[in-house]
């Protein structure tokens, strides 16, 4: 468990547990409202069995931002299907909109990092949508860069980024 402060307020990074899926998706869903202007894709899969079935999965980490006793901010990582161990993809990063701008985002994300480092993870890759472009300058702020064996193809709706995971001081 991770401790930090944003502002005068105590923030804190954990694991999520399986009973906060249903809040988890939900704010996945308002974070994705914010980016796709014609409805959020894949409106009838289930996110709260979605959501549990990542928390509970024995591969990978779903991680969670806490204010105040309210999540703000999730993340899921794990291996990809066929990648090397030392590869870790970032399926999953919102912060809860009423909430950006006050470093909840970096606190999270350097939360991701360390993990990736007790992990021996060398590399991270994440997907983001085309339009989301204030994620995109996020993952760039962060370190992140266009992934260049992944270029996106034409009527792609998704840029690949790539991330070197920096190595113990």
């Amino acid at each position: 468990m991770i401790s930090q402060r944003v502002d005068d307020d105590a923030l804190m990074i954990r694991t999520a547990l399986p009973a906060e899926a249903g809040i988890i998706a939900d704010l996945h869903l308002k974070a994705r409202s914010t980016y796709y202007p014609d409805g959020v894709p894949q409106s009838d899969v289930d996110w709260v069995d979605a959501w549990r079935g990542s928390i509970e999965r024995a591969d990978g980490r779903v991680l969670c931002a806490v204010e105040c006793g309210r999540i703000v901010g999730i993340a899921s990582f794990r291996t990809p299907d066929g990648a090397p161990a030392d590869k870790v993809k970032l399926f999953q990063f919102h912060v809860d909109p009423d909430h950006w701008r006050a470093g909840i985002g970096t606190i999270l994300h350097a939360a991701c990092v360390e993990e990736w480092r007790a992990d021996r993870r060398r590399t991270a890759v994440l997907d983001v949508h085309v339009d989301n472009r204030r994620a995109q300058a996020f993952y760039a702020r962060q370190g992140w860069i266009p992934d260049p064996e992944n270029p996106p193809a034409e009527d792609d709706h998704h840029l690949d980024l790539l991330f070197s995971v920096p190595p113990r001081e």
